[in-house]
């Protein structure tokens, strides 16, 4: 599909989700990272050298980015001048996100987004390819609000919605109008290893700021439609969540249960999740996963351990689907947080924006 390869930027390429860009950016056929961005205290270091001890992938740093010279992120025309677009994973206040990715927008340059600060701006999609791209039509109007022909904002959504969203979406002619999930959130999620975080050995702690409003809020905004120009959230299901952070590496796990407008059978709720589509495979995006949604008989699965990389990190694993007492039905899923949940989830979105011609090469 590319003749030549788009060139990328990763803005806040030092810290844990801009090091998973760069590992999963590696050998990319459309993509190419020439430009890493940090703070003013990383600028003018090569990218091994601001990174130093900290690189925190299992796969060792990409020897085509040791070199290159991080350039400072708030020197945004410099930056932008370099891409064709940028992916953001910047560490700032959320006034300060919203300002420089609006700053970038501004300058031509697409921004694809990792970060929370603009997952409510009504014109901005919020996306998980396999479900809602047609969300991306509000991208005109965006640019018509910033005063741009190429630039614009969209985003992905947060980690913890990956392991029962999908869910949601392939039951969505079952009518599913009451959802209760507890999700135990991995350690990445907070960009930290057990190194970093000894006191999460052995523990679990029961709160992770902001994250329930997130899980109950977000789905509805994924499962909404685009209305005069921004996107309208859907109003069912009503959702209710608890966020729970647990000594594990990678891999967010979430236990939930559904009550429908219409029962179906457990079998065609097997049947609509193994089928679910959507527009990456469709269009065989290169890092959309084979199959998207997983589900397995055994009683022990999924597992943190056996299923997390399912699709390398870019599918759903459901398991341990069955009749509740309370509610119609109640299943166990996992995904991979900092892949899918973050900036594989992120590479995807990319991905459709540029085979949907949103994002192209500068002149």
């Amino acid at each position: 599909m590319m003749e030549k390869k788009l060139k990328v930027g990763i803005l806040g390429a030092t810290g844990m989700v801009g090091q998973r860009f760069i590992s999963l950016l590696e050998g990319h056929p459309w993509f190419e990272v020439v430009t890493v961005a940090a703070s003013p205290r990383s600028a003018g270091k090569t990218y091994e050298e601001a990174v130093g001890g900290r690189w925190k992938m299992s796969a060792p740093m990409p020897e085509a980015v040791k070199n290159l010279v991080v350039l400072n992120v708030n020197e945004v025309e410099k930056v932008a001048a370099t891409v064709d677009f940028v992916f953001s994973a910047v560490d700032m206040s959320k006034e300060e996100i919203r300002a420089i990715e609006e700053a970038y927008a501004r300058t031509e340059t697409p921004v694809v987004s990792n970060n929370s600060a603009h997952r409510w701006t009504p014109d901005v999609p919020m996306v998980v390819p396999e479900i809602n791209v047609e969300h991306f039509e509000v991208i005109a109007d965006q640019r018509k609000r910033l005063g741009t022909e190429r630039g614009f904002i969209a985003v992905k959504p947060n980690c913890s919605i990956q392991s029962y969203a999908p869910c949601l979406a392939a039951w969505k002619e079952f009518g599913p109008k009451e959802v209760a999930a507890t999700t135990y959130q991995a350690i990445s999620g907070a960009g930290k290893t057990f190194k970093d975080w000894p006191e999460m050995v052995e523990n679990v702690i029961p709160y992770i700021g902001g994250e329930e409003e997130k899980s109950e809020q977000e789905p509805l905004r994924i499962l909404g439609r685009v209305e005069n120009g921004q996107i309208v959230k859907a109003e069912l299901p009503k959702i209710t969540c608890q966020c729970i952070r647990v000594p594990v590496l990678d891999g967010h796990t979430a236990a939930v249960f559904v009550n429908f407008e219409k029962k179906p059978t457990k079998e065609q709720l097997i049947e609509k999740l193994v089928n679910y589509k959507g527009f990456p495979q469709e269009a065989g995006l290169p890092s959309a996963p084979g199959q998207f949604i997983q589900y397995l008989e055994e009683d022990n699965r999924p597992q943190v351990k056996l299923d997390v990389d399912y699709e390398n990190g870019m599918g759903v694993s459901i398991g341990r689907l069955r009749e509740d007492s309370l509610f119609d039905y109640k299943f166990v899923g996992l995904s991979h947080n900092t892949v899918r949940g973050a900036a594989g989830g992120a590479v995807l979105c990319a991905e459709a924006l540029t085979a949907k011609g949103y994002i192209e090469k500068k002149a």
